[in-house]
């Protein structure tokens, strides 16, 4: 991956808020930069990061693969996260996940709509336990859903999605 000028100037802006000696620290947002565009990070957009901040590629594949918000492989435009952990799930979060995938066309497991435009996954802590069930959909949290309140937010995103084409 080649950096943008304008993803280059964010990346200045970025590097300027750490010491030299203190790159690392901008590991998370510059990820979140290389993936903004596509929505998930290719073996060349994690090496520019490694690149970028001087620090060894193992590494940055090591904090992908912790945080649930990168991607190594393609997903929807919209990522949903739906929390099905304990305090979520007496809550109701898993019935609502297996109903929200069957309404998205999804198998109970998750995955990505046929339109492309929805990746749904179960998550474990979103730390948002009293306002079950809830998602974030790429950074933004949905809380104290129904069936109803998601339909509504997924009828806006598509909407959106329509707006942007």
């Amino acid at each position: 991956m080649a950096w943008t000028e304008k993803e280059q100037q964010e990346l200045d802006k970025i590097l300027k808020k750490y010491p030299p000696d203190r790159k690392l620290s901008a590991v998370l947002p510059a990820l979140y930069l290389a993936q903004r565009e596509k929505n998930w990070l290719d073996n060349d957009d994690i090496q520019a990061v490694a690149d970028a901040l001087d620090i060894p590629v193992t590494h940055v594949h090591s904090i992908i693969g912790f945080y649930t918000l990168f991607r190594k492989e393609p997903t929807g435009k919209y990522m949903v996260q739906v929390c099905t952990d304990l305090p979520c799930a007496l809550r109701g979060a898993e019935d609502f996940y297996r109903r929200f995938c069957e309404r998205m066309g999804l198998p109970p497991t998750g995955g990505t709509t046929e339109d492309g435009l929805f990746t749904v996954e179960s998550v474990v802590c979103l730390a948002a336990c009293d306002k079950a069930p809830m998602c974030q959909i790429n950074l933004e949290y949905f809380e104290s859903l129904t069936d109803d309140k998601i339909d509504q937010i997924i009828a806006s995103f598509r909407e959106q999605a329509k707006i942007q084409q």
